[in-house]
């Protein structure tokens, strides 16, 4: 295969119009000739480009030079539940074949090319995510990458013509300062099993929309004061705190990238990295996307991403519902979006609080993870590979 294929340093001069026809060429069909694809708005970079340490590969055949295949990889510091333990987490995002050379081991070369970059540039370990259905990308994972699974999530999508947007007038829904956004989230995230040590880039990121708190009226919320004495940050002083209140995010996909519906000609390729494969089946009616006939390409749509949330409390599926609602609301005044998407580990404890309306579709994510450098704590470094994190931060920039 490497006397055939040219694994290379992605181009931004050369390769941006070629990685974009590659993305729009791995698509996922299905028996009526309609397929999914996606668009990353003219900048394949978008979903790693926050990131200090960044790479993106491509495959290159060498007789003719043609793109076949693309990968992109980021480095960034993590906390973990051991003691919050910081390790250096290389992720591998956005792995694509044209699908006229799949099966071919092309992939497999990508992987190992970007977990190469990964290990020299310092990640302890390497991380990447499918859905659990995807079993072509399993066995590619675990039987050939030596990949172990080390967290499973559910990723919930609610079309947004279907979401209730009444919200309940006992409960109040505040918008947070991002300064007390960070220090709440700082505070907070040490309960989670993984968590990343940046939430202050997240959160000051442009597709960041804000951070909001939902909570019953009449209750008092959080103090927060304003104590520089600290690395220069606010701290909060929890004089008082509602009995149960709920913490969120949202992410504006649409600005990153968009779902196109076309006709297709390859029944049942991969969309994205499957997220969406499953719940095609009801996001696709729901959303009011039918192709029209004679027509090759649909409108484009996209999607708001629910992240960090957090809630304590015993009436936390109340708050679930006025969090779905609001953001369902504000869904509505951002161009060609169509679903609320949100993931949660399985162990999370808000899982449980989702509603389970109809509407809601439900997929199942998997998360694998290999160690390729040595961590100070050879203890906790085994414990890394052997436990499962159930309660984990679900980082918006690589979903």
């Amino acid at each position: 295969m490497e006397n055939r294929v040219l694994i290379r340093e992605f181009n931004e001069a050369r390769d941006v119009e070629v990685v974009g026809k590659l993305e729009k060429k791995c698509e996922i069909g299905s028996k009526n000739g309609v397929a999914l694809f996606t668009n990353m708005t003219t900048d394949p970079l978008c979903r790693i480009r926050s990131y200090a340490v960044h790479v993106m590969l491509v495959a290159e055949l060498r007789e003719n030079g043609e793109l076949v295949g693309v990968v992109r990889g980021c480095i960034k510091s993590v906390g973990t539940k051991f003691e919050g333990q910081i390790v250096k987490l290389g992720c591998i995002l956005g792995l694509r074949v044209s699908p006229r050379h799949r099966r071919m081991g092309i992939g497999f070369h990508l992987v190992k090319s970007v977990e190469e970059w990964l290990m020299r540039n310092g990640a302890h370990y390497t991380f990447l995510a499918t859905e659990k259905n995807n079993v072509a990308s399993t066995n590619l994972f675990t039987s050939r990458c030596n990949y172990m699974n080390f967290s499973s999530l559910f990723i919930f999508v609610q079309p947004v013509s279907l979401s209730l947007k009444v919200l309940s007038q006992d409960i109040k829904i505040e918008k947070l300062q991002i300064d007390q956004a960070i220090s709440l989230y700082k505070n907070k995230l040490r309960s989670k099993d993984l968590f990343p040590t940046d939430i202050h880039s997240i959160l000051k990121e442009k597709l960041s929309l804000g951070t909001w708190v939902s909570y019953f009226k009449g209750e008092a919320w959080f103090d927060f004061e304003n104590n520089k004495e600290n690395n220069n940050e606010g701290t909060i002083i929890a004089k008082t705190s509602p009995s149960s209140w709920v913490m969120f995010s949202i992410w504006n996909s649409c600005e990153a990238y968009k779902i196109h519906k076309s006709k297709s000609h390859h029944p049942f390729f991969k969309f994205l990295h499957a997220t969406l494969s499953h719940a095609k089946v009801k996001i696709v009616p729901c959303i009011g996307v039918r192709m029209p006939i004679g027509s090759s390409l649909g409108n484009p749509f996209g999607f708001l991403f629910l992240y960090g949330l957090y809630g304590e409390g015993e009436r936390l599926g109340e708050l679930m519902i006025s969090v779905l609602s609001f953001a369902s609301r504000l869904a509505e005044n951002v161009k060609h979006c169509k679903m609320i998407i949100a993931e949660l580990g399985v162990s999370d404890p808000l899982i449980q609080h989702v509603p389970r309306e109809s509407s809601i579709s439900c997929i199942q994510d998997l998360w694998y993870l290999k160690k390729v450098n040595c961590v100070a704590d050879d203890n906790k470094e085994e414990r890394m590979m052997m436990e499962q994190f159930g309660n984990v931060f679900v980082d918006p920039r690589e979903f």
